[in-house]
C-alpha cells in the first residue's frame, strides 16, 4: 500500500549556520545551573548572560557587531547576584527585563546604538521576592506590564510604568516553578512546577482554571507553552527518563491529545513556537540539535518535520521575533545558538525559487505596538496583538517607536520623582526635557551639598589642628 505524504510547506525547513565571521566570539557565557535560555533578541540587540565576577551581568550587542567581542566590551552590571534571565520588551526594542539570585528584577533602557559605557543603573529595580528571581516574560499585548516567577514558589506582576507590584500569586505552587508562559493575548498564563503538574491561571482572579497532575511522570524539568488557538504543549520526561513532547486540550486536561516519545538524552528540552506558521522548535540543553515540528488542528496533530544538527552542544538559545528576519531570503526562523565561549546565529529557510513575496509564509505577524495599556489590563480588559505585514520587511519606525519608548520607560521615572504617575500627565515631547532638567537639578544639589560637605570638613580640620597645637603646648 502506498503511502500517502502529508502535505506541508514546511518538511523542507534547511538549517544553516552562518560564516564564522557572523558570530559573535570570545564571549564567556554564564556557568549558572540554571535551565533558562541565557540569551534573548529582537530586531536590534542580542543579549548574553555572561559569567561576572562580584555579581551578575550580560552583555547587549547590536546585531551588526559580530566577530570577536573584547573582553572590556561594556556590559550591563547592576545586580549582585549572577543573572538567571533576560527578555525583551516586544513593545520597545531598546527596554530589557533581567531577573537575578540578588531576588530583584532590574529594568533597563539601552542607548539606541548601544552601549559606550557599562551600565548599572537599571530604569526601575521592581523588589518584592524573597529568593532568587528565575523566570521573567513580558506581557505580549499590555504595554509596561512584565511577570517575574522566583525560587519562593510565587509570581509577581508588575506594572513597570509605576514600579508597582499589582498581583502576587503566592499559595499557587507548592514547589520550584520552571516556567510560565502568556496565552496569545496575555489573559491567560499556565506554569509548570517541580510538582509535576501543569496549571493554568487567570492571573487577574487569582484562581487556577485548569490544572493536569503528572503531566509527564519524570523528574526532571517540564516547559509549558500556550499555542495560538489555545492548547497547551509541553515538554518534560517520562518515568524511564525518556524525553516527551505532550499536548493538551485545556478545556480537558485528563488525558493529552497526542504524546511524542523522543530520545533519552537528560537535557531539558527548551520549546521556542511560531504562531504565526504552528512550528514549533525544541532545543535540548546540552543537545547539539534543533528539532522541529508542525502542528495541526487533526490528529496526529503533531508532525515530526526535521532536525538541524550541528557539531557543538548548545548552553542556551535566543530566538528571534517574526519582524526580525530577512524575508527576501524566506528566513521563517533565526536562532542564537550559546557556546561555551560564543554564540552562533542559524538561520532556518524555506528554499522558494520565486524572488516575489511568500505570503503563505509570511502570514500578519505580532507587531511592535501594544494593544492595551497596562492601566486598561489590570482593569480586565483584553487586547489581541496588533498585527503588521512583512511584505516589504519589517523596519524599525525610528521616530514613531522611540517617541513611545521615551513616553513610557522614561515617563515612569520622572513620575516617580515627581510621586504622580497617573497616565495624564504623560507628554511624550516635554518628558526628554523634563528629565535632563531634573537630573541637571539633582546634579547641582549633589555638587551643592558636596561643596557644603567639604567646607564643613575643613572647619572641623581647623579645630582639630589648633586643639592639637594647644596640647602640644
Amino acid at each position: 500500500m502506498r503511502r500517502v505524504v502529508r502535505q506541508s510547506k514546511f518538511r523542507h525547513i534547511f538549517g544553516q549556520a552562518v560564516k564564522y565571521d557572523q558570530c559573535y566570539d570570545d564571549i564567556r557565557v554564564s556557568r549558572v545551573t540554571w535551565d533558562s535560555s541565557f540569551c534573548a533578541v529582537n530586531p536590534k540587540f542580542v543579549a548574553i548572560i555572561i559569567e561576572a565576577s562580584g555579581g551578575g551581568a550580560f552583555l547587549v550587542l547590536p546585531l551588526h557587531k559580530s566577530g570577536r567581542i573584547d573582553k572590556s566590551y561594556p556590559t550591563v552590571c547592576g545586580h549582585t547576584g549572577p543573572v538567571l534571565d533576560i527578555d525583551w520588551c516586544p513593545h520597545n526594542d531598546q527596554v530589557i527585563a533581567s531577573g537575578s539570585e540578588d531576588c530583584t528584577v532590574m529594568v533597563w533602557q539601552i542607548p539606541e546604538n548601544g552601549l559606550v559605557t557599562s551600565m548599572s543603573e537599571p530604569v526601575v529595580v521592581l523588589e518584592g521576592h524573597s529568593k532568587r528571581v528565575g523566570i521573567i516574560t513580558w506581557h505580549p499585548t499590555a504595554r509596561n506590564v512584565l511577570l517575574s516567577a522566583g525560587c519562593d514558589n510565587q509570581i509577581i506582576i508588575w506594572n513597570v510604568g509605576t514600579g508597582e507590584a499589582m498581583i502576587s500569586l503566592e499559595d499557587m505552587h507548592p514547589d520550584v516553578i520552571y516556567n510560565v508562559s502568556w496565552n496569545r493575548n496575555g489573559s491567560l498564563i499556565c506554569t509548570s512546577c517541580k510538582d509535576k503538574s501543569i496549571r493554568v491561571i487567570d492571573p487577574r482572579k487569582e484562581t487556577i482554571v485548569a490544572e493536569k497532575e503528572k503531566a509527564h511522570e519524570g523528574a526532571r524539568p517540564m516547559r509549558a507553552i500556550f499555542l495560538s488557538n489555545g492548547d497547551i504543549l509541553t515538554t518534560g520526561f517520562s518515568r524511564m527518563s525518556e524525553r516527551q513532547l505532550a499536548l493538551w486540550n485545556t478545556q480537558n486536561m485528563e488525558e493529552p491529545m497526542t504524546v511524542n516519545e523522543m530520545d533519552t538524552s537528560n537535557g531539558v528540552l527548551l520549546p521556542f513556537y511560531d504562531p504565526d506558521t504552528n512550528v514549533v522548535y525544541l532545543c535540548g540543553k546540552g543537545d547539539s540539535s534543533i528539532r522541529y515540528f508542525e502542528i495541526t488542528d487533526e490528529a496526529p496533530y503533531v508532525h515530526f518535520l526535521n532536525t538541524f544538527v550541528s557539531k557543538e552542544p548548545q548552553r542556551g538559545m535566543g530566538y528571534m521575533p517574526k519582524r526580525g528576519l530577512d524575508v527576501n531570503k524566506c528566513e521563517i526562523a533565526r536562532f542564537y545558538k550559546l557556546h561555551e565561549r560564543k554564540c552562533e546565529p542559524i538561520v532556518m529557510t524555506v528554499p522558494r525559487k520565486s524572488d516575489l513575496f511568500q505570503d503563505d509564509l509570511y502570514p500578519d505577524t505580532a507587531g511592535p505596538d501594544p494593544a492595551l495599556e497596562a492601566e486598561e489590563w489590570f482593569e480586565g480588559k483584553n487586547g489581541d496583538p496588533i498585527l503588521i505585514s512583512l511584505k516589504n520587511g519589517y523596519v524599525p519606525g525610528k521616530n514613531r517607536e522611540f517617541k513611545v519608548v521615551k513616553k513610557n520607560i522614561l515617563d515612569s521615572k520622572v513620575n516617580k520623582n515627581t510621586e504622580n504617575s497617573s497616565p495624564a500627565n504623560k507628554s511624550a515631547s516635554s518628558t526628554p526635557s523634563i528629565k535632563s532638567e531634573a537630573k541637571m537639578e539633582e546634579i547641582l544639589k549633589e555638587i551643592k551639598s558636596l561643596k557644603d560637605l567639604i567646607s564643613s570638613q575643613e572647619k572641623r580640620i581647623i579645630k582639630l589642628e589648633e586643639q592639637m597645637s594647644k596640647v602640644a603646648i
